[in-house]
């Protein structure tokens, strides 16, 4: 292996769909909503109690999950408030899944269209149904129900919610509010993230808005007003490539600017938040797994096998000290923290230069955070219409 048996890697398992996802008001008062979630923190206990017995070490912990896995990896940073102690000690979230949250009138609808398509009035009916039936059931409800508010082109029916209990705000609001687990952090995104979420037969404007609608069923005018503003069609060669814009920043872009800008006022130690930005590979959604993980030595998968060992030399880095570059590989470039850089002094409030590493088919160099712009703070300013 890549680290010479200097780490233990865990993959758990957690349930999906309308197994670990469903929600409403009978769920919330007859069992546990966010499930899913809830499995992935009693993976991490079961780790805190058992890795010593595999030769780890319990509290050097760092969670790493992408896409979906992005996402929980920000709930299980955000869990319960972030009250007590925290079952890691590092985190990598790549390309953060920021998708909206059902709200409970939302929820209610998925829930009754689950009862409807099984002939069932109750949740004791529904989990009396055999597994493979409600696996079943689980994609009949997202076909019957597609699009609908808060379920637009691109997004997934079953996900996380605000239970106030384990999420108990919507994931920016915890993160401006510092309602997270102050642990060394690693974000990333792709060069096009909206691409493979967007649909290529919407060749208008009109079109466009129709469908995010069903995304952001609480914005109006003044909202698409703004956001055509910010991404006017002439600066695309198609509505295809317009969309897949603003999709890849509301969904993913624009969440690791919220989780390292706040990560870098909140956390004790400032200068252990990473961001990476990756126009390699596919570049496309999930472009950097081919140079991070593979079950077969050389990174078979991957395109350039000198950037796959660059790029998990900086991994294994950052799970064994918690910054990216002590035991990276010499071919790699220094990963400059997401404090570097700044102007001034930190008592002017000018001392962050908003850093990352810019990983492109030719080069590996520090640049400014593409996604420090008007279209986050856009998005962040108006995240009740966006997660919600």
């Amino acid at each position: 292996m890549t680290s010479n048996g200097g780490l233990i890697y865990v993959s758990m398992q957690y349930r999906l769909g309308i197994f670990g996802f469903l929600s409403g008001t009978e769920i919330a008062q007859n069992g546990v909503q966010n499930a899913g979630l809830l499995d992935q923190r009693s993976a991490l206990d079961w780790v805190q109690r058992n890795i010593r017995a595999f030769g780890g070490d319990p509290s050097r912990v760092t969670i790493w999950g992408g896409s979906a896995g992005g996402g929980s990896v920000t709930a299980q940073l955000i869990a319960g408030g972030a009250y007590d102690e925290p079952p890691f000690a590092a985190a990598i979230a790549e390309y953060p899944w920021w998708q909206p949250f059902l709200n409970q009138s939302e929820q209610n609808m998925q829930y009754n269209t689950a009862l409807r398509l099984s002939n069932c009035s109750s949740v004791d009916c529904l989990r009396s149904i055999p597994t493979t039936t409600l696996a079943t059931l689980s994609q009949r409800v997202e076909n019957d129900t597609y699009p609908t508010a808060g379920d637009g082109y691109g997004v997934y029916y079953f996900g996380p919610v605000v239970d106030g209990k384990f999420i108990r705000e919507l994931p920016s609001t915890a993160f401006s509010l510092g309602h997270f687990y102050d642990v060394p952090l690693l974000v990333d995104h792709d060069a096009y993230e909206g691409d493979i979420f967007s649909n290529m037969t919407q060749t208008t404007q009109v079109e466009e808005t129709a469908d995010a609608r069903d995304l952001f069923p609480f914005a109006g005018p003044s909202f698409f007003s703004r956001l055509y503003q910010l991404y006017p069609a002439s600066d695309y060669n198609s509505t295809f490539f317009q969309r897949q814009t603003w999709f890849g920043d509301f969904i993913i872009n624009c969440p690791t600017y919220i989780m390292a800008t706040n990560a870098v006022d909140r956390n004790t130690n400032s200068s252990a938040v990473f961001k990476l930005t990756f126009a390699a590979g596919s570049q496309l959604h999930g472009a950097t797994s081919n140079f991070l993980a593979s079950n077969i030595t050389g990174f078979p998968s991957a395109n350039n096998h000198t950037l796959a060992e660059i790029m998990s030399s900086y991994w294994i880095s950052f799970a064994e000290t918690h910054d990216p570059n002590p035991v990276r590989s010499s071919s790699a470039p220094f990963w400059p923290s997401y404090m570097s850089n700044g102007t001034g002094v930190a008592a002017a409030g000018q001392s962050v230069g908003f850093d990352t590493l810019a990983v492109t088919y030719t080069t590996i160099e520090p640049a400014t955070d593409p996604d420090a712009s008007a279209k986050c703070d856009f998005f962040y300013a108006h995240q009740y219409q966006v997660q919600n």
